[in-house]
């Protein structure tokens, strides 16, 4: 990887509370998303964590757990605190908290800059695709804890027929987000709502950013893919750029 310089699956997620509760992040990938665009930077896609949601020890609860009302008011902010241009394409995972930030994010847009969006389209590589045995990784969350799961998932000590192999999965979301810049012009910028795991793993294998330096996936958090000059980075407030 080389940097270069700028100016739920159903019942997953009740077992992966961290010790903390996650923090609040929207402006800083929403920074980053303008400073690119202030360096002239014309193609971008973004995959940002869901907002603020319910939470719930009940796993046959987990898939309607909604937003908390905070969470419903930073995702309309969010959505809000993006520019006019490039005009958002929103997609989302298809459980119910991502679809729901989703369609604030539209709703916050569309009333501070009077545009409107197309529909939000769900799309499978925004979920937990990755998880292959989701009874055995319960388990295993439950009694190691998040933080020590995904550093056993990241170091490969997890047979692959409970977790698909961390690195493919990396490199097969970067290759999902690729794809969302290619497929617009210089007037779009593809928002992808997702899932925290979705970008722990990225952070880890592109970023070099370990969860246990650097902290936990907030809400509203994630990672910004872009193109210049043909060839394809990505980068967060903590680190990047880096080339894919």
């Amino acid at each position: 990887m080389k940097s270069i310089q700028l100016k739920d699956k159903s019942g997953l997620r009740s077992a992966l509370l961290m010790t903390q509760e996650p923090k609040i992040r929207p402006r800083q990938i929403i920074d980053t998303i303008n400073n690119l665009l202030d360096n002239g930077i014309k193609k971008i896609s973004v995959l940002v964590r869901h907002s603020d949601r319910m939470f719930t020890e009940d796993a046959n609860l987990e898939p309607f757990m909604t937003l908390t009302d905070e969470g419903k008011k930073n995702a309309f902010e969010f959505g809000a605190d993006l520019r006019s241009a490039p005009l958002p394409r929103l997609y989302s995972s298809f459980l119910g908290r991502c679809i729901e930030t989703a369609y604030l994010i539209d709703k916050g847009f569309t009333k501070t800059h009077n545009q409107t969006l197309d529909h939000n389209c769900t799309n499978e590589m925004l979920t937990p695709f990755y998880v292959i045995d989701m009874d055995e990784t319960v388990h295993r969350v439950k009694k190691q804890g998040n933080a020590l799961f995904l550093r056993n998932w990241f170091d490969k000590l997890i047979d692959e027929r409970i977790m698909e192999n961390p690195e493919k999965t990396a490199n097969r979301l970067s290759e999902f987000m690729i794809e969302q810049i290619k497929k617009y012009d210089e007037n779009r910028i593809a928002v992808c709502v997702s899932h925290d795991w979705n970008i722990y793993v990225l952070k880890e294998f592109k970023l070099g950013l370990k969860h246990e330096t650097s902290g936990d996936v907030g809400f509203l958090d994630g990672v910004v893919f872009f193109e210049k000059e043909n060839q394809y980075y990505i980068i967060n407030h903590q680190a990047g750029p880096v080339l894919l």
